[in-house]
């Protein structure tokens, strides 16, 4: 086992007006506390707006150090995780265009590092976004694991004050989605550090 802390970056994929994000994002990460394993970094995207445009080359998204400062600032916390949480709704079977650009303003942050996920909206629960985030982070050379944690219904699953209506289920997904994060990031910390990943 490594003496070192792990940390994790729970990220809120949701900027729309009036999201519901920030409540689970705030559930999941007391659950994540509780845990222990981990370090906790809660991201919120709504307070790190980012350019539509992108950078033309490969070699200008890189240089974080020519960003602005919040840009560069956002950069360099996901470069420090060693796990990701992203809590996403599901927008027209989808998943958010915030989210969508986020990941396309890094790309060395997210390689050899676990992805779970933490879905809510509708009927589905916010799966068809998870399944298609799944093959944005394969391209990103992320490992997504297997459990995720989905609130159909979400509306009705939150008090007014977030707190979960009927917490057994989920909080018993929070562990395994936890256990999962932590295995991998703890094999793929001690992988990097021996071979550095190579894309």
């Amino acid at each position: 086992m490594t003496t070192n802390r792990m940390r994790l970056a729970v990220i809120t994929g949701s900027v729309r007006n009036g999201r519901f994000g920030p409540k689970v994002t705030d559930w999941f990460a007391e659950r994540a506390r509780v845990h222990g394993l981990f370090d906790l970094d809660v991201i919120d995207l709504a307070a790190t707006p980012l350019p539509a445009a992108l950078p033309a080359t490969a070699e200008e998204l890189q240089d974080a150090h020519e960003r602005p400062a919040p840009m560069a600032e956002l950069a360099g916390r996901l470069r420090e995780a060693d796990a990701f949480a992203v809590v996403t709704p599901e927008y027209n079977h989808s998943y958010p265009a915030s989210l969508k650009l986020a990941l396309d303003w890094h790309y060395t942050e997210w390689q050899a590092k676990p992805v779970g996920f933490v879905s809510y909206g509708g009927f589905g629960g916010g799966l068809r976004a998870v399944e298609h985030l799944r093959a944005v982070f394969a391209e990103l050379h992320a490992v997504t694991v297997r459990h995720t944690i989905s609130f159909d219904g979400h509306w009705a699953r939150f008090d007014a004050d977030g707190r979960l209506l009927d917490p057994d289920g989920p909080e018993g997904a929070a562990k395994a989605l936890l256990d999962q994060l932590g295995w991998w990031a703890e094999a793929l910390r001690r992988a990097r550090s021996v071979t550095p990943y190579q894309a």
